[in-house]
């Protein structure tokens, strides 16, 4: 009887050390909702955000994606965003969409631009850059890399190629 006694206690300890845990460590996340006004930001792409998701100037969170829906009229993604009072932005911020690493997570981060003119509640960022795929920066790469081949020695360039040489001492080609 004494032994299951202690290991109910034990069992009880654990789990509220387990509940501290976890209170602790969403607490620390910052993975609640940042209460606020409402913008809104149309992109062609959101690879990679998602809702609930971090928005950010200069790496510090100042709000957060609450809402993403397609846009029935021009097909293009719509983020809704919930900015913190405290943070006014110019009419002519970027909203643009940037990992958090390599491979990791996907953010919104915001460029404030010079205008004295605020973006209202309820309004609309009008300046975005989609996402970028990992698997288009790879092929820009790989077709950039094969197009800058240089001509050997005593070869035209590719762009005259088929078109008379000078030759030399600068008389024309004979024909």
């Amino acid at each position: 009887m004494r032994g299951n006694l202690i290991e109910s206690v034990m069992g009880a300890v654990v789990l509220v050390v387990a509940a501290l845990f976890l209170f602790f460590a969403f607490n620390t996340s910052q993975l609640r909702a940042v209460p606020g006004y409402e913008l809104v930001a149309d992109f062609e792409r959101v690879d990679g955000v998602r809702e609930g998701g971090d928005v950010r100037i200069s790496g510090i969170k100042i709000g957060s994606i609450v809402g993403e829906t397609l846009d029935s009229k021009t097909f293009l993604a719509r983020l809704r965003l919930s900015i913190d009072p405290s943070v006014k932005l110019p009419d002519d911020t970027v909203a643009e969409i940037v990992s958090a690493g390599l491979l990791g997570d996907k953010y919104l981060s915001l460029v404030p631009g010079g205008s004295e003119t605020l973006i209202p509640a309820g309004g609309q960022i009008k300046y975005t850059q989609s996402s970028v795929t990992l698997e288009n920066l790879i092929g820009q790469m790989i077709f950039s890399s094969s197009g800058s081949k240089k001509p050997a020695e005593g070869e035209a360039p590719s762009e005259q190629q088929g078109q008379p040489q000078a030759a030399p001492g600068g008389a024309a080609p004979k024909r």
